[in-house]
Formats: C-alpha cells, structure tokens, sequence
C-alpha cells in the first residue's frame, strides 16, 4: 500500500490552511495542489485557480466518476481568538481557516485519488477537480471548467457532511426588491412612504408556503435577509430595497418559483442569477446504493455548493460537521480526515 493516507492528507491541509486562499485569491493554494500532484508523479492540468487531473488508466470508452471540492475560503469570521493561518494541532483537533469547510473533504478526496490513481482495470475512470470560489458561487469556480474536463457522468462533492450523504440539495434564488413611493415631508400629510408599501409584500414572503413539498428536501423557504430605506428623518422615502433569500427544493424550477412571488407581490423584482439549480439523485444509483450498504444516513442538504452548477446526478459527502462552517476558530478532527479518507475509499470499491 502507499504512504500511510492520512498523513500525507494532514500534511497537505495544513499547508493549505498556512496560504490565505479567499475566493477569487486562490492562486497560492492553486500552487501548492500543482505542486502536490507533481510530487506524486500525477500530471495535472490548470485554469484560472483550478486544479484538475485523470488517472494514469484512464479510458474514454468508460464512464467517468467525478470527485470534486473547493480551496477558498470565506474571509475569517470577526470573532477568532486564534490565527485563522495557523493551522495548529490542539488534543485532536486542527484549527485553521478552510480546515472543516471543506478542507477536510478536499483532502481526503486528493488522497483517496491518489489511492486509485494508478489502478489498472477499473470499472470507471476518476477526475479529481480541485475548484475556486464556490464560496461566492463565482463563474470562475467548476463552471470555468467544466467543458474542460472529461465527459463526467456523475459526482462526489466534497463538503462537511459528518461522511453522511446528501443525496438532494436545495437551490438558490436571491431577489433584489424595490418598493416604490412618493416623496415628501414627514411632518405633513404628503408623499407615500416605500416602506409601508414593502410591508405587504414582505409579509407576504413571511407567510407564504408553496403547496408542494419534496420528500428530501421539505419546503421551499424565503427570507427577507436585507432592506434599506430613506435618507433623512423628516424625508418620506421614495424608496425602499429588500433582498430576499429562497432556498428552493426538487419540487419546484428556479423559474416556477420567480413567475409565483412576480405574481403575489406589487414590487419590481430582479433575480441576481438563475444558475444555482437543487440537485438530486435517484435512491437506485450506484452511489446511492453503495452507501446505504455501508450503513450511511440519507438526507437533504438546505446548503448550496458546487452541486449547484453541475449537470449531472451528485452526492455530497465528506468529513467535518457543516455546523463549524465559517464559525471562528473553526476546526477539524484530525481522526475525521481519516475517517474520511476511508469513507470515499470504502464507498468507491464497493463500484470501482
């Protein structure tokens, strides 16, 4: 067998935690995965900040597995006690920015890579994808890529999921609002005011329920996350901007759930995009199958990630809890990335 796997997977994450890697500023961690791959003989190819590569057998007439996780990180939460870039082991735990989400995942996934890199008769190729700014869901992230890489018939994203599976994940729509009113002086009866005339419309996202509910998934919720309003105190606004957040499930298209609320409510809406899709895979896949023998909890994920913008059936899986997600002082269980580590491997011999 190789080097002993989660050595080299706690090696790699903190180096990757000691390189400040935000979103949109990977290009260091970018480095060091290049340099990784080299070291252990394995040709990887490069664009923008992501890092992909095949293994040594593959073979176009085979389907291909995609395993795929993110090096940046958001910005360290106002909070942290410790050095975000420190990456310090501390009874069991490694602290660092980036170390649950998903560093953790990304690591085990490279290792577990490496493992089958050079394994000859497989049922299916393997593609690692190191990718950039799935933080912001940025167009330079998988998306950059994804007509690059091979023909990918399904995937395993790497995310903080305590080595559980989500086998659904809830899309995302966020909404630009605008109420509209009149100008006038607070002080007499002039003007109509932005504000009450959003408070109909912002109730309405209060309250309403789609009717159809998704088995994995639950409801479709919206929530009135930003607003703003006015100038000055004796000025009756004119307007009034709100911004709302709807985590949308397999029940419904992101189109369905914007031509409802453009129907409910007097204010102009925008969508920002209309790219992060819910995503979901059949109980019968191979996948799907696997990991139930191996005794692993089914859910739906209320979270967004990379699965978001991949068109092909996925999972998510990984190491670490998703509740340390950009919380201070995050940290991963050193005895998790192992844990991990094992998870993928176990869960990929059962269909390699």
């Amino acid at each position: 067998m190789k080097e002993h796997l989660p050595d080299i997977a706690l090696g790699l994450l903190q180096q990757l935690i000691s390189i400040p890697s935000f979103s949109k500023e990977e290009d260091k961690t970018a480095n060091l995965l290049m340099s990784f791959f080299k070291h252990h003989g394995i040709e990887a190819q490069r664009k923008g900040n992501n890092v992909w590569a095949k293994n040594k057998f593959f073979n176009d007439a085979k389907p291909t597995i995609l395993l795929n996780s993110h090096h940046d990180t958001v910005k360290p939460n106002p909070a942290y006690t410790r050095n975000p870039f420190s990456a310090d082991v501390e009874d069991g735990k490694l602290y660092g920015l980036g170390s649950n989400d998903a560093g953790g995942a990304l690591v085990s996934l490279l290792t577990t890579f490496y493992y089958f890199y050079d394994k000859d008769g497989l049922k299916y190729n393997l593609v690692i994808a190191a990718t950039a700014e799935e933080e912001i869901s940025g167009p330079n992230g998988i998306e950059l890529i994804w007509n690059d890489l091979p023909k990918i018939d399904f995937a395993i994203v790497g995310e903080p999921t305590l080595t559980d599976i989500a086998i659904a994940e809830k899309g995302l729509l966020v909404l630009d609002c605008v109420s509209k009113g009149k100008a006038g002086h607070a002080a007499r009866e002039e003007g109509v005011n932005a504000i009450y005339q959003s408070l109909q419309d912002i109730e309405w996202f209060r309250s309403y329920r789609f009717p159809k509910n998704s088995d994995t998934l639950g409801e479709v919720k919206m929530s009135v996350t930003v607003i703003n309003a006015g100038q000055a105190h004796n000025q009756v606004p004119t307007e009034c901007k709100f911004t709302v957040d709807i985590r949308v499930t397999d029940s419904y298209s992101l189109e369905e759930v914007l031509k409802t609320v453009k129907e409910n409510v007097k204010c102009e809406v925008t969508p920002r995009s209309l790219r992060m899709r819910s995503s979901g895979i059949s109980l019968t896949h191979p996948l799907v199958v696997a990991g139930k023998s191996l005794g692993k909890k089914l859910y739906g994920s209320p979270t967004t990630s990379d699965q978001a913008l991949m068109p092909v059936a996925s999972i998510k899986m990984g190491p670490g809890d998703s509740a340390r997600s950009h919380s201070a002082d995050e940290f991963i269980y050193v005895a998790e990335i192992e844990a991990g580590i094992n998870s993928y491997l176990a869960l990929l011999e059962k269909i390699l």
